[in-house]
């Protein structure tokens, strides 16, 4: 008898655990338009409209107020959303120091590397924050799921500036103390039409890991306006990062979070 190799068992698992997610997001967003893996070989259509346009049908309702922290630790994502092989976080990943603390002289390529590495695409909160980490046991991925309020019309300005980024930093050159030179590239993550207003990036570091052995960072970041709200997801690793896990985990997130802002509304 062959026995399947480690690294099948983890796409075959990985794949398993996305079906669930795919499947759970559809059921919420009833006939939304949510991004799907396709089959190999088969092209993605490309997006109709930036991911950072704001539909008109999507603006915040008048009068919408900012939860309070128990409300946003309650909208949080864990790993029961997501299923084995994830689970809670277990510390910060390794990558982050070795490969994403790194300089460039570009000033908006560095601008975001810089947000990444510091966890602040949109600076300090502004009000209540929650956070979440999880963890991707087979591949040592690692999500990491915020909640926060800041000012609607400064995400706004950010998720527009983030929609240029492609084109500004889609290949540059980088410098990290753990990994000396990297070939950066940064490309659009389609996201599905969640929230109010959205953007979604996929960049990738190639370079060497510390011992001189070859790596390669991916990392895929959503955020999304949702009222008041903010959510920022960014998933990472050095192994196999699918971003349908971001996508799916982008409209799961932003639904649950507007289903307790909607709550909240018939209270008062």
């Amino acid at each position: 008898m062959t026995h399947a190799p480690a690294a099948a068992r983890v796409l075959l698992a990985s794949a398993l655990s996305v079906t669930a997610l795919l499947t759970t997001a559809s059921c919420l967003a009833g006939d939304r338009d949510v991004p799907r893996a396709l089959p190999a070989g088969v092209p993605e259509e490309p997006p109709a409209s930036p991911s950072a346009a704001a539909s008109p049908a999507a603006r915040p309702s008048p009068g919408a107020q900012t939860l309070n922290e128990e409300q946003l630790r309650a909208a949080l994502l864990t790993e029961a959303d997501l299923g084995e092989p994830w689970v809670a976080g277990r510390g910060a990943a390794t990558w982050r120091d070795g490969m994403l603390k790194a300089r460039t002289e570009n000033a908006d390529c560095h601008r975001l590397l810089d947000s990444l590495y510091t966890e602040e695409l949109f600076g300090p909160p502004s009000g209540p924050s929650a956070t979440a980490t999880l963890d991707d046991a087979s591949t040592d991925s690692q999500l990491r799921y915020q909640l926060a309020a800041h000012p609607p019309a400064d995400v706004d300005r950010v998720l527009s500036w983030m929609g240029t980024l492609p084109e500004k930093c889609e290949r540059f050159e980088a410098t990290a103390a753990g990994a000396g030179g990297l070939l950066v590239e940064v490309a659009e993550l389609p996201l599905p039409e969640a929230g109010d207003a959205r953007a979604g990036l996929r960049l990738t570091m190639t370079g060497e890991a510390s011992g001189g052995a070859p790596a390669r960072l991916t990392v895929t970041v959503a955020a999304v306006r949702v009222g008041e709200e903010t959510i920022t997801l960014t998933n990472g690793g050095l192994g196999t990062v699918l971003p349908e896990v971001t996508q799916a985990m982008t409209q799961l997130g932003a639904d649950r979070l507007t289903e307790i802002g909607r709550q909240e509304r018939l209270r008062v």
